[in-house]
């Protein structure tokens, strides 16, 4: 993660292992992967935008046995003592949809070409692969405010769906998503109180400024704000200082994470 405030809650389980059993391209830029397994009847589901790293496999001889239980700084060091032939490769990714009572996961995967590694791996549409997760809790806050207000680009989709599906059944405000195609959006399960400004960016156009836009367009709401911003390292960044210096909302009511930055 290139910047963020948002805190590491390790769970109990520590490393669990699944394997893929459903893969699918959803959209013109993601693909769904179903991961299941015994494993997850303990999986600690805490919703909205709970992530976990994510170790996917990069050849038929990839282990996941050695890997430490947490990712802290010592298991990280540890990680790359790890021969690489048989060492996966752990990313950030987000819970889209959590089944506990068939033990099945939906993860979201942004795919761009052949840009990165999982998002490349997650296109082959590899069924029958195993994975290893290590949950590492949620990000969004919860603090009495009247107002949400969210935003994100393609990569903090599944988290902003998250949230918006994890919210009161009365709770008002905006969510903004940044795409790269109207065709990306999803089905998020909002507040009816909540609604989602969908914003496609110019093909050319950096990731993130878009979405500052319609954020800076809105107007500034005299209730007090709980805020969520993710995505782009930029993004993530410029929308807090929005809320913080333009709306006057306390930092300590805003959770932001730059997943990504871009070059």
């Amino acid at each position: 993660m290139a910047s963020s405030n948002i805190a590491i809650s390790h769970a109990d389980t520590g490393l669990v292992t699944a394997e893929v059993t459903r893969a699918e391209h959803i959209s013109p830029h993601f693909v769904r992967l179903t991961i299941a397994g015994d494993e997850l009847a303990e999986w600690r589901h805490v919703g909205f935008d709970q992530w976990f790293r994510l170790a996917v496999p990069t050849s038929d001889e990839t282990r996941f046995d050695n890997l430490s239980d947490t990712f802290n700084t010592i298991a990280y060091l540890k990680y790359l003592t790890l021969p690489k032939a048989t060492r996966p490769v752990i990313r950030n990714y987000t819970v889209r949809e959590f089944r506990p009572e068939v033990r099945e996961l939906d993860i979201d995967f942004v795919v761009h070409g052949d840009e990165g590694v999982a998002g490349p791996w997650a296109g082959t549409l590899p069924v029958g692969a195993h994975v290893g997760l290590i949950d590492q809790g949620r990000g969004f806050k919860d603090v009495a405010a009247d107002r949400v207000l969210l935003v994100g680009d393609e990569s903090a989709l599944p988290a902003v769906a998250g949230i918006l599906r994890d919210l009161p059944r009365d709770a008002v405000g905006d969510a903004i998503v940044e795409l790269p195609d109207a065709a990306d959006r999803q089905e998020t399960g909002a507040p009816d109180g909540v609604e989602v400004h969908w914003v496609v960016r110019e093909r050319e156009a950096p990731v993130g400024v878009s979405a500052l836009d319609r954020l800076a367009q809105l107007a500034r709401p005299e209730a007090s704000v709980v805020g969520f911003a993710a995505g782009e390292s930029k993004l993530a960044t410029g929308a807090r200082r929005h809320l913080v210096n333009e709306w006057g909302v306390p930092k300590a009511n805003v959770a932001f994470c730059g997943y990504w930055r871009a070059r």
